[in-house]
């Protein structure tokens, strides 16, 4: 007996969650239905909330599809991905310009601070440079520094 009462209970439990709208004709008469009709401003009586929902099926926007969802999202995926890589693009300008300055910085001091500065010609012979050819590399190198390192 108790299984068949269980039964009645579990099967009477589905008309509570079906939803039961009142609207009113052309004529003023009063309806109640489970479907509303089309067109007609509803009142949602029986629902999870027990909302008052008066709008009309023609104001209701459709809901998207899935290919319109899917659309979206790989749109916004496509946003996501340029944005990261511009990221990733100024993070590695960033660094190569912070290595162009310490390379630039680093000649500066070396040529600053050496009397002698060694280098080779186009036979490949190594001459010292002269003081007349050391200040113009200083001043190439302090362009240099000024242009990495701002």
């Amino acid at each position: 007996m108790k299984p068949y009462l269980a039964l009645c209970l579990f099967l009477c439990g589905f008309n509570t969650l079906a939803a039961l709208n009142k609207w009113v004709d052309a004529d003023g008469k009063v309806h109640y239905s489970d479907t509303p009709p089309p067109d007609v401003t509803v009142k949602r009586l029986r629902s999870s909330n027990v909302t008052e929902a008066a709008t009309e099926t023609n104001s209701v926007a459709p809901e998207k599809t899935l290919a319109e969802k899917e659309a979206e999202w790989k749109k916004s995926q496509k946003t996501k991905e340029e944005a990261n890589q511009k990221a990733a693009q100024e993070q590695e300008a960033i660094l190569t310009k912070k290595k162009n300055c310490d390379t630039s910085r680093n000649y500066l001091e070396k040529i600053e601070n050496s009397p002698l500065v060694a280098q080779y010609n186009a036979q490949g012979e190594r001459t010292i440079m002269d003081e007349a050819g050391r200040l113009q590399r200083i001043e190439e190198a302090r362009k240099a520094v000024a242009a990495h390192c701002n």
